[in-house]
């Protein structure tokens, strides 16, 4: 007869991935898994083309801002137009338009016709197209699995986009360092072919209509009231928006770090974001594992502190393998962080307003970077890298500790917010599906 931690560990197991039992969630992961990877695989490879091209940490930093400034003005817009129109088409379109801006890179480079300020360009078209893409995306996912497997859909997205965040980076290093990085963009162009046919193949209820009288101006302000009015999710984007602005950019300064700091070259650089990748999906699996948002504040708060931490000890490091390690805690930090937000925002917003929270999510996640980007490669200009990213440490931690002195203030609004959406705190069993607290 099994005993009862035999039972459990299988169970355990099926827990991690009870989001896959639905089909169309499973058409959105394996097409997805198949996109991202050539999304990472185009992002090495457009970082190290700017750094090859310029050899500039200034460019490197208006490259990524190019690419990130038009989420934070546009996402109002994009998660006003997620809650008004149909997601699924949405996202589709977004999807399309992205792959048709990988191929057109693609082409500039296999040409050896590419200019900085056409990589500027297109960076630019593509935060366009992620400004509508995201919110909608996100707020899709509750369509695809209800609310009872959200924390987990979340969870497993996350894990998705950073399993492919290790294997992309390192295709991306061997590639570039053997044919050059036009390929790259072109599998990455070639990919999105995969989640664009897994799209078209759901099968969809009837999408319920919702009568909207006000205007699209007056419905975005009605989003920025709901999050700002909401305490706990106020100091979840605040938290959110600094880390993004001063230590989430240390990816940028990456090829600085690969070249000049650790003596490597393309190959250097794939491995050093692979390790974060491989960080970053310990902390996404380790969200898989949670079934309530029972101590999802305190996890933020931890995380954030314990992500500069690790920050600050990779900016000391002058030895390759030494910085590779120190990077996996950096990743799992700032994943679970970021993870763990998404979960909370999603679980304390109504329907009605999941895209416009997730657009205000996205304007502080993705759109504060780009400055932080900006001021990085500027900083890194006059007082080096190394410092550069340890500065970023450093405010991650205090963001990270102050949200922790405030989280108590904030449990009794938040408990009415998780009540009102019918989201449990903390389930009674390792196996019993999200409800409303009894």
């Amino acid at each position: 007869m099994a005993s009862p931690s035999q039972i459990a560990a299988p169970s355990r197991i099926q827990g991690m991935f009870r989001a896959l039992r639905h089909r169309n969630f499973q058409l959105f992961f394996g097409g997805q898994l198949i996109s991202l990877v050539g999304t990472w695989m185009d992002n090495i490879a457009e970082a190290w083309l700017v750094y090859r091209l310029t050899g500039s940490s200034l460019l490197l930093g208006t490259v990524a801002f190019a690419g990130q400034i038009p989420v934070f003005l546009m996402a109002p817009i994009g998660g006003m137009v997620a809650d008004r129109y149909d997601r699924h088409k949405i996202v589709i379109a977004t999807q399309a338009s992205s792959m048709v801006l990988a191929f057109i890179l693609a082409g500039l480079t296999l040409s050896h016709r590419v200019k900085v300020w056409e990589v500027v360009v297109l960076a630019a078209l593509l935060g366009v197209v992620n400004a509508f893409d995201i919110p909608a995306r996100q707020a899709f996912l509750v369509e695809m699995v209800g609310r009872e497997d959200l924390m987990n859909a979340i969870a497993l997205n996350s894990s998705m986009f950073n399993g492919a965040r290790v294997i992309g980076p390192s295709i991306a290093g061997i590639i570039v360092a053997g044919v050059g990085e036009g390929w790259c963009f072109f599998a990455n162009a070639v990919s999105y072919i995969a989640v664009i046919t897994g799209l078209l193949l759901m099968k969809l209820g009837p999408r319920r209509k919702t009568v909207i009288e006000s205007s699209p101006f007056e419905h975005i302000l009605e989003g920025f009231r709901f999050v700002h009015r909401a305490r706990p999710i106020r100091a979840l984007l605040i938290l959110i928006g600094i880390v993004s602005f001063v230590a989430v950019p240390y990816s940028v300064l990456m090829p600085v770090f690969a070249d000049r700091i650790l003596g490597g070259g393309a190959l250097h650089l794939g491995i050093l974001m692979g390790a974060a990748g491989a960080g970053a999906l310990l902390g996404a699996l380790t969200l898989t594992l949670r079934h309530g948002v029972k101590g999802l504040g305190r996890l933020v708060g931890y995380a954030a502190a314990g992500f500069g931490v690790s920050l600050v000890l990779f900016s000391l490091s002058r030895n390759f393998w030494l910085s590779v390690a120190l990077l996996v805690p950096v990743g799992y930090g700032v994943m679970l962080q970021m993870a763990c937000c998404n979960t909370l925002i999603q679980s304390m917003t109504p329907d009605n307003l999941r895209g416009r929270a997730l657009a205000a999510y996205t304007m502080m996640f993705m759109g504060m970077a780009p400055m932080g980007s900006l001021f990085a490669g500027a900083t890194a200009e006059h007082l080096g890298a190394p410092v550069t990213v340890a500065i970023g440490g450093i405010a991650a931690v205090i963001g990270g500790l102050v949200f922790l002195r405030g989280l108590p203030g904030l449990r009794f609004e938040a408990h009415e917010l998780l009540d009102a959406a019918k989201i449990v705190v903390e389930p009674n069993t390792a196996e019993e599906p999200a409800g409303r607290i009894t």
